[in-house]
């Protein structure tokens, strides 16, 4: 009579349950965060005219002049035919002028308008952003941003 061969071992979970848990906390305190930081941005800028959505559009042209709907909306985590209404209602409001480019591209730039109205937003973004970044000192901060960077995937800041 030959003995049943012991079964294989089951492969150890990669985290225990108790480590799932804490993952799933910390995703979602990052979503609390960001949602907080959404809400208080959208609430304030509504203030000076624009939304958040409108004010990280204005952001991103005035970073990149002369750049294409589909490089402004990966710029704003925007899919191409968001970015596309997005600069419609932004063009309408006379805040960016669209201009042609190299072939079928088409170019964004700020008006003199556009400049008014993202500087009047960068003040609000940065009394929230220091508000609620206020309780942590500057070297928890940059800690804070270099971790965010790595699981991001943008790589550690460079000094």
């Amino acid at each position: 009579m030959t003995a049943n061969p012991s079964p294989s071992p089951t492969p150890p979970a990669p985290f225990s349950s108790a480590a799932a848990a804490d993952l799933e906390e910390l995703g979602r305190a990052v979503k609390e965060a960001q949602y907080r930081h959404h809400r208080a941005l959208d609430t304030r800028l509504a203030a000076v005219g624009t939304t958040l959505a409108q004010w990280d559009a204005l952001r991103a042209i005035a970073r990149t002049p002369g750049a294409s709907a589909h490089e402004l909306a990966l710029a704003t985590f925007q899919g191409d035919q968001s970015f596309g209404t997005l600069a419609s209602r932004l063009a309408a409001q006379h805040l960016i002028e669209r201009r042609p480019g190299r072939g079928r591209r088409i170019e964004h730039h700020l008006t003199a308008t556009g400049e008014q109205v993202l500087s009047a937003g960068t003040t609000v973004a940065r009394e929230v952003l220091a508000a609620s970044f206020g309780p942590l000192d500057d070297g928890e901060r940059a800690v804070l941003l270099g971790l965010l960077r790595r699981i991001g995937g943008t790589g550690e800041p460079t000094a």
